[in-house]
């Protein structure tokens, strides 16, 4: 049951980009610490359950230093230093999800109730012919630009990056990457009614050119 779902078209925990293997990676290490940090807790809720009101006398003083101790190293000091990584973590996971670079290849994505169109964009930002599925170079970043005609919808291919949302008269531009050659699921990942679960489209990475003319004589 631990391993059901790990692979698959929408599956998440089987990255196929960088975007995608970033915020994995990240998922991963706040689940690990969430468990170490709850396996700590009930550890030290099952030491106070078993000592129970036992403090007696003289012991009192000893006693009241030592819970002082423990409320500002692990009350205040380890969350907070927890908390403070996490933050930092955070930020540098989500600044590698945006575009820095505005020469890279340009799709505009078109969400409306309840599809998908995409278009190449030329130099000059006028879109080419409209396909319904998103066509890639494998190996090489590109960008999408993500617009809405109607209502908010979101953009998502599980494998290669995050979610970014379509807001009508905004456009959103987004980084997606695939390791390798393939076809990859993406969906509408932000209910737009009743028609919200036909939103699925398809992102085609193409082999790199360079290696089609290596292969050839």
């Amino acid at each position: 049951m631990l391993l059901a779902a790990c692979q698959g078209p929408l599956s998440t925990l089987d990255p196929g980009g960088p975007q995608a293997r970033s915020v994995f990676v990240f998922t991963s290490v706040m689940v690990l610490v969430a468990g170490a940090a709850f396996a700590l807790v009930i550890g030290l809720f099952a030491i106070a359950l078993r000592r129970g009101k036992r403090v007696t006398g003289g012991d009192a003083v000893s006693v009241t230093r030592a819970e002082r101790r423990w409320v500002v190293w692990l009350g205040i000091a380890f969350p907070m230093s927890v908390l403070t990584v996490l933050l930092a973590a955070t930020l540098w996971v989500g600044e590698g999800q945006f575009v820095r670079d505005d020469t890279l290849p340009t799709w505009r994505a078109t969400a409306s109730q309840w599809g998908w169109q995409f278009a190449p964009l030329g130099a000059d930002g006028v879109p080419g012919a409209t396909t319904d599925r998103l066509v890639i170079p494998a190996g090489e970043p590109v960008i999408v630009e993500i617009v809405s005609t109607d209502v908010i919808h979101s953009f998502w291919v599980p494998r290669l990056a995050g979610k970014m949302d379509a807001v009508p008269g905004k456009p959103n531009r987004h980084l997606i990457q695939a390791d390798t050659a393939g076809t990859y699921l993406g969906q509408c990942a932000e209910y737009c009614g009743v028609g919200h679960d036909r939103m699925r489209f398809e992102v085609l990475a193409t082999a790199p050119r360079s290696s089609e003319a290596g292969s050839q004589p």
